[in-house]
């Protein structure tokens, strides 16, 4: 699964982004740096507390809780319906919430608007990709980098030097995020004119433009051939060693039993199991809802 992010030896280019308030190193992200289950941080920084989202008549979200801890790469899994977006996006404020409680670092997100939650420091992705195709690709990666920003809608007039300060900073920093990402080549393009790997690339880049302690992406590798689901693999190992912790929805398996550090199991919109990779293989809930056809599968390759 090797990959060179960022340059030709494999590491991302040093102090690219540090969200959690450190300098990051030249070492960090490698696969040698995953904490074990027994050292990785038990700071739960992200608490979802009986969570549950109505569509009407439909309860698509029911009563779920779950914790992440600081340093993780956390993965919600389970079939199609059970709710793992809809979690997403109650936790990310893109949806109210009908019932529950979801703090981050100590401070409540329910209620709050998803721009307000992105400043605390919550970023994602999406399922379908939501790049602005006739901006640059460059553009793009700036955008996701306005909530950091103190231009007020008279400096953005009058383009005065406050401003043309942070353009310029903007610039830069997003020249870094798509070198970290590997598309620093395509900074011209535009967006829409990316390959679909390409793509998912630049939303991960986006996301991280608003420098966050958390990232949610939301089926990183669909759509994705062996080869660059690899990439995206050793990317998010990369962004993890870098000081962000990761939430993960992925429907393909391989990908989650091996980077997820923790995992959480919902059908029809309940938790139905959690537990290490290796637990969540042999639990018969997990197996009877969900896993039966990917272990088969792999048993017959």
């Amino acid at each position: 699964m090797a990959l060179a992010v960022g340059d030709s030896t494999g590491t991302p280019p040093s102090g690219v982004f540090a969200p959690a308030g450190r300098t990051a190193s030249r070492h960090d992200g490698m696969e040698s740096d995953r904490p074990s289950e027994t050292t990785q941080g038990t700071n739960s920084f992200l608490v979802v507390t009986d969570l549950s989202k109505d569509f009407g008549a439909l309860r698509a979200v029911s009563g779920v809780s779950f914790q992440i801890h600081q340093g993780q790469i956390f993965s919600l899994i389970g079939p199609n319906g059970a709710g793992k977006t809809t979690t997403f996006n109650l936790i990310t404020g893109v949806l109210p919430a009908t019932r529950g409680k979801v703090t981050f670092c100590g401070r409540k997100l329910l209620g709050l608007p998803a721009h307000k939650v992105t400043a605390l420091g919550i970023a994602r992705t999406y399922q379908l990709i939501r790049v602005f195709k006739t901006m640059s690709v460059l553009e793009n990666v700036q955008v996701g980098a306005h909530c950091r920003t103190n231009n007020g809608v008279w400096d953005a007039i009058v383009r005065g030097p406050k401003a043309s300060r942070e353009e310029k900073c903007s610039r830069g920093r997003a020249l870094e995020l798509l070198r970290f990402v590997g598309i620093e080549e395509h900074r011209s393009k535009l967006a829409g004119a990316l390959t679909f790997g390409h793509q998912r690339r630049l939303e991960v880049a986006r996301a991280l433009a608003a420098e966050p302690k958390l990232l949610l992406l939301d089926e990183p590798t669909a759509g994705m051939n062996p080869s660059e689901k690899d990439a995206m693999i050793a990317l998010i190992y990369t962004i993890r060693g870098q000081g962000v912790t990761v939430m993960l929805v992925e429907h393909d398996m391989n990908v989650v039993m091996g980077v997820s550090d923790w995992v959480t199991v919902l059908d029809h919109g309940v938790k139905i199991a959690e537990g290490t990779s290796a637990e969540i293989q042999c639990n018969e809930k997990v197996i009877e809802a969900y896993l039966g056809r990917w272990r088969h599968e792999l048993a017959q390759s």
